[in-house]
């Protein structure tokens, strides 16, 4: 056991908890930190100052251990499961703090060093790679979260949209409710014909087949208030009526 002090930081998303003790296992500060710009370099510059030989955190990666290993600390990482088995060592009455574990992750690092492993800090192209990975990752989580929202609010007014494409979020899914926002805007009498148009108009194949969509526009009208129900036969003559004109039989002769 080497001389100096030591240091446990308990991560958490809005504050952290920070205690550093001496070779002697004595409580040298105890404090908390904003996680933000001023409070993550506040507690670097702190650490330093009280020359801090290790610091222990129950997370391998992130912002905040990046800036500890770019101010030239030694870092290392601590199972969760290891902080658990600590505690009643180290503590009577069995209760879960984050001031109280980070004095366990001060006293690891003090006493345990040699059985975690000591990070080391990443490349710039890892940094990058990390970066864009968590931007990837919060991107997917609000898609899917949006998708989620688009699907309730048409269960509420329009079911049989959301059963037309395999995704409600997919490309040819959103044009199709672009054009056709409601009920009312849905050709269900020549719903062939218009899926045509529309298919040929987006180049984009859909999931099911042109029945499914009259199918599913009949069913989201069923469900949707009497106000909202659409009169197919008046709205889909005038768009299909001069095609239907030339291409019908009578109209030949």
């Amino acid at each position: 056991m080497s001389d100096g002090r030591f240091a446990g930081v308990d991560w958490a998303s809005e504050e952290h908890a920070v205690c550093v003790v001496d070779e002697q296992g004595r409580i040298v500060e105890g404090r908390r930190y904003r996680h933000n710009e001023p409070g993550i370099r506040a507690l670097c510059s702190r650490l330093v100052r009280l020359q801090v030989a290790r610091v222990a955190l129950e997370r391998p990666d992130g912002l905040l251990i990046e800036r500890l290993l770019d101010a030239g600390l030694t870092v290392i990482a601590v199972h969760p499961n290891q902080v658990k088995a600590m505690r009643p060592r180290l503590g009577v009455a069995g209760g879960k703090s984050d001031s109280f574990d980070s004095f366990v992750l001060a006293e690891l690092a003090r006493t345990d060093s040699h059985r975690f492993r000591v990070l080391v800090p990443d490349s710039d192209p890892t940094k990058a790679l990390r970066a864009m990975t968590r931007a990837r990752d919060g991107l997917v989580r609000t898609r899917i979260g949006l998708a989620n929202q688009l699907r309730d609010q048409l269960a509420c007014f329009w079911p049989g949209a959301s059963k037309v494409f395999w995704s409600v979020d997919s490309q040819i899914a959103l044009a199709f409710l672009k054009r056709y926002p409601t009920p009312l805007d849905a050709p269900a009498a020549s719903a062939s014909i218009a899926w045509r148009r529309f298919s040929s108009a987006t180049a984009t194949p859909a999931a099911n087949p042109p029945a499914s969509c009259s199918a599913g526009c009949e069913a989201g009208q069923r469900g949707a208030p009497a106000s909202s129900r659409c009169k197919p036969a008046v709205r889909s003559s005038s768009r299909s009526s001069p095609r239907l004109s030339r291409s019908s039989p009578g109209s030949a002769s």
